[in-house]
């Protein structure tokens, strides 16, 4: 009997490692993409995942060689699509409903995040933000601004006084603290709670050590990586997988403080009779307020659990990709100390060191030099798409398939995931020039017109995406960025600790400084600080 139901069951998996074969056969030899350009296969089992995963500019690269489109290999060797073409990347963004996160996307973020914005698809997502959208307006931000410049101020004299201790100038690992600076602002501006995590006092903030354990250790990395393949391979789940338990415990963290924080929004709400309180300008209490609009129908209303899971969604997109903003920026000017001294000429101009929104949003140098670091260091160097149905990607230029036939658009097949360069389309000398890879923010004075096609919500950049899903947050990021970069650069001259070539990024989505030689220290990004005398 026993061995009656052994062979039984071998004969099942047999049947099904025969279909899945016949399957994955039938995909290769008629898939739309198989003519395409691309790179040589370099492993049947994990295609070019390894390549990607250790080089973070290997797709620029290959963009060089192959053109602005070309197919690549993934896990189990699938053929995947690059597109840097700006026609085919708006259809892609615009048409949300067809091309989405996918579930390996999705259920990584819903493990560590929940079912918060970024990972719904579809009309659970437009609920979501339609209840989030009012929390993110002008108005909003404007009022925000006092606690950006409030917190930029104090790690400004955290930095004068470890100058003071230390020597003049010091050597500061500036990514760092921007991030302890950025939580601190989240907490504050999102949930009116301090999280302390600049305290003085070296008090350990409990919230930014899972942040870092998980997003910057030397083995943070390393452990996306198999995170991704484990989410991607349903197999591979049975195996125990490393850092799972530090994932478990920023998530446990996050959704701790997040129904902490949402028990006391909504008490206070009720004290104040349901109106905003003086304490209720924080991005939650607006959230709240506008659950319980009469004007949203009570089936479209947020549960207590589906607000909680927009909580570790700010904490992580509130404070990271900002604070990794802000370093490249700090980055570039320290090697081009010209552009320092002309922005910091412009800052000194303003008369208070806690300008408004408007006032930040007033200095046009400002604005070149961060729309410039974004474009150069883009935070967020690639997001990816699957695609939910068949569908024809419209082109601005036809390409040349592997036999010399000319087409005017790729065919997509139902399941095909593809690749959306953020930071090759920013670097692209087809839009932007031969000088597409320095750091010149004059160029804004003159935007080349093969700009205008890139798809995007602000300066004709792909850094908070476009359509139904662009980045909710991008007001609060920009405003932010700038409340840093007016404080410190009036403050402080910043130069290089290290040759630039020793400075790399990560092949992370979000790409976060490293050092080639320390990579065992996890990132970071040291740079020479020095008080800047107005009287010199």
């Amino acid at each position: 009997m026993t061995s009656q139901f052994l062979i039984s069951i071998a004969g099942i998996l047999s049947t099904y490692i025969i279909f899945q074969l016949a399957k994955a056969l039938h995909e290769e030899l008629t898939s739309p993409l198989r003519n395409l350009p691309g790179p040589k296969n370099m492993n049947v089992v994990l295609g070019h995942f390894r390549n990607i995963d250790k080089h973070a500019n290997i797709t620029r690269r290959w963009r060089d060689e192959f053109g602005t489109n070309f197919q690549f290999r993934g896990l189990l060797n699938r053929r995947e699509l690059y597109t840097a073409d700006t026609k085919a990347l708006n259809h892609i963004l615009v048409n949300s409903h067809l091309y989405q996160k996918g579930p390996t996307a999705t259920m990584l973020l819903a493990h560590f995040l929940g079912n918060g914005l970024l990972a719904v698809e579809g009309d659970e997502h437009k609920r979501q933000r339609k209840i989030l959208n009012p929390a993110f307006g002008v108005a909003q931000i404007r009022e925000l601004t006092e606690i950006f410049n409030q917190k930029s101020i104090q790690l400004r004299d955290i930095w004068t006084r470890q100058i003071a201790e230390e020597s003049n100038p010091a050597r500061i690992d500036v990514f760092s603290w921007l991030r302890r600076m950025t939580l601190d602002a989240i907490g504050a501006a999102g949930f009116n709670y301090q999280f302390n995590a600049m305290d003085p006092k070296g008090r350990p903030n409990e919230l930014n050590e899972v942040f870092t354990k998980l997003l910057h250790s030397p083995q943070s990395q390393r452990q996306a990586a198999l995170r991704f393949a484990r989410a991607s391979i349903p197999i591979l789940r049975i195996f125990p997988l490393p850092g799972k338990k530090t994932v478990h415990g920023a998530r446990r963290k996050m959704f701790d403080i997040g129904s902490k924080l949402l028990s006391d929004s909504k008490a206070a709400l009720k004290a104040g009779g349901g109106e905003k309180t003086a304490t209720g300008r924080d991005l939650l209490s607006i959230m709240v307020t506008a659950n319980m609009s009469t004007e949203i129908p009570e089936h479209q209303r947020l549960t207590d659990a589906d607000v909680v899971a927009q909580i570790p969604t700010f904490l992580v997109a509130g404070h990271e990709t900002t604070s990794t903003a802000t370093a490249w920026a700090l980055h570039a000017l320290s090697i081009n100390r010209s552009v320092q001294m002309k922005l910091r000429e412009e800052l000194l101009s303003v008369p208070t060191e806690n300008p408004t929104m408007d006032e930040l949003n007033s200095l046009p140098y400002l604005e070149s030099v961060v729309r410039e670091s974004m474009r150069v260091h883009a935070p967020a160097a690639f997001t990816i798409r699957m695609a939910m149905d068949d569908d024809v990607l419209p082109l601005n230029r036809s390409y040349v398939d592997r036999h010399g036939r000319v087409y005017t658009g790729i065919r997509i097949r139902k399941g095909t995931m593809i690749r959306i360069p953020i930071g090759d389309v920013h670097r692209d000398k087809e839009i932007w020039g031969e000088d597409a890879a320095e750091f010149r923010p004059e160029r804004w004075d003159d935007i080349p017109k093969a700009a205008g096609s890139i798809p995007g919500v602000w300066a004709n950049l792909m850094t908070f995406l476009a359509g139904p899903h662009n980045c909710i947050g991008f007001r609060f990021s920009i405003v932010e960025m700038k409340a840093l970069l007016f404080t410190l650069i009036r403050a402080f001259e910043f130069g290089a600790a290290v040759p630039e070539d020793e400075i790399e990024s990560t092949s992370t989505p979000v790409q976060r400084p490293v050092l080639r030689s320390q990579p065992e220290k996890g990132t970071q990004l040291p740079l020479i600080v020095t008080p800047f005398n107005i009287f010199c």
